[in-house]
């Protein structure tokens, strides 16, 4: 008898290790079609902006369409609101399958709505309207993901698994990358720009159907089932995911939005951005751009695991202190260079260069802001003032890159990234280090303030 029990013992760990893999990539691929349907907007917005705006210059209609997808990001704080405090009441797996049925139908509306010349204005509204569906969804899944997958996650391997949210994350814009360099290579321009860029769309609103199977198996969070148990019990105080509970949290909350400021607008630099960059500024054609983005990020993604291992190691306050360092240093030479070359492998490694820096920030980011805050605040505080700071300069990046080359500076841009990330610099090195004793592991509430 006593053999049977050491080897059952023996075999926990190993079901208990495997149930957390199942859960991380039901969620991980969840999070990866989620982000596919983001993406998809900026990597085909070459093709079909002209399509919902009226005739004029490339930059007037890339502008337009950075427009909405600022608007999109707009939504996003209301969707870390409404889903982050769903979440928090009633469960990450029922608020991770609420976010991807509303991207679903954002998807399929700009799959489905006629042009411009067709219908008018009515055109760029319906396109607005399924951007703030995407924004809501956004909002609400990366809140959500980062909490359930950092909650689930093994202790002591946490950073490991919460960098698959930036694996799949990434991995969506390489989907929609890759999707669009096959229809380059088998439609014409023409094609592409009259309806080929629609087919994206259509996957994106499919894949959501099987994501929908998908997270309908993923064990709830045990975390959350703790501190739902206890806050029956308890019956007191500030409602769970509730923003009263949240304003208790005041040093937190500003730690998220310092911490991201920089860190979002130099990712979305790099990564959104940079394709209409390297087409609008530096002259590289639309399919070389598209291959250039896609090999860089495809080192960045797996850069992205690495980075999220090490901070289990040395901690994840050294990782964000040289992203701040390298990030204040490399912005303004890696995208003037650009700026003056077409050589494709030139481009490549002044991509991939920042990229690689940018990963000190993105592989971690995720499981450092639910280090922060106990389980009965976690989606709603890693997701509101994320979400705030990831609407005013995120979502803004491409508009704000834009609007200051149509004014003919755009090399102030590469200034006010820089700026960004040193302020959050500091940030990082006034910051607690966040994986020592965590709420994560404490499973109840710290003192609050």
């Amino acid at each position: 008898m006593a053999t049977q029990t050491t080897a059952e013992r023996a075999r926990k760990p190993r079901r208990d290790e495997r149930r957390v893999v199942s859960n991380i990539v039901r969620g991980s691929i969840g999070n990866l079609i989620e982000w596919y349907d983001w993406y998809a907007y900026t990597a085909f917005s070459v093709y079909f902006a002209s399509v919902f705006f009226p005739s004029g210059d490339q930059t007037a209609q890339l502008l337009n369409t950075a427009a909405v997808f600022a608007v999109g990001f707009l939504m996003r704080p209301i969707g870390g609101w409404v889903l982050g405090r769903y979440a928090d009441r009633r469960g990450r797996r029922a608020a991770l399958t609420l976010s991807v049925t509303l991207m679903a139908a954002g998807s399929l509306i700009v799959a489905l709505t006629p042009s411009y010349g067709s219908i008018g204005v009515a055109a760029p509204v319906l396109l607005i309207t399924a951007r703030l569906l995407q924004g809501l969804s956004v909002g609400g899944e990366y809140s959500t993901s980062a909490t359930y997958m950092s909650e689930v996650a093994s202790p002591g391997r946490r950073g490991y698994y919460s960098s698959f949210q930036y694996v799949t994350l990434i991995a969506g814009q390489l989907t929609a990358l890759g999707l669009q360099i096959v229809l380059q290579q088998v439609l014409s321009p023409a094609q592409m720009e009259s309806w080929g860029w629609r087919i994206a769309f259509v996957v994106g609103a499919a894949g959501a159907v099987v994501v929908l199977w998908l997270r309908r198996g993923m064990d709830e969070s045990e975390s959350f089932e703790r501190a739902a148990s206890e806050g029956e019990k308890e019956q007191s105080g500030p409602a769970r995911g509730s923003l009263r509970l949240l304003l208790s949290y005041p040093r937190q909350c500003l730690v998220v939005v310092g911490l991201t400021m920089g860190g979002t607008l130099f990712f979305y630099t790099y990564t959104t951005y940079l394709q209409k960059f390297m087409v609008n500024t530096s002259g590289i054609a639309k399919p070389t751009a598209a291959w250039i983005n896609f090999f860089a990020l495809l080192v960045f993604v797996l850069l992205q695991p690495v980075m999220g291992l090490l901070s289990d190691r040395v901690g994840r306050r050294p990782l964000l202190i040289a992203f701040g360092v390298l990030g204040t240093v490399v912005v303004v030479p890696s995208l003037t260079l650009l700026s003056h070359t077409s050589d494709p492998v030139y481009a490549f490694l002044l991509m991939v260069g920042p990229l690689a820096v940018s990963s000190l920030y993105t592989s971690i980011s995720a499981v450092v802001k639910a280090e922060l805050f106990p389980t009965s605040i976690r989606a709603l505080g890693v997701g509101l003032p994320y979400a705030l700071t990831v609407a005013v300069f995120g979502g803004t990046a491409e508009y704000v890159a834009l609007w200051f080359k149509n004014a003919g500076h755009e090399n102030w841009y590469f200034y006010y990234v820089t700026a960004c990330v040193l302020i959050s610099l500091l940030v990082y090195i006034r910051m607690r280090e966040t994986s020592d004793a965590s709420p994560l592991d404490e499973g109840v509430s710290r003192s609050r303030g």
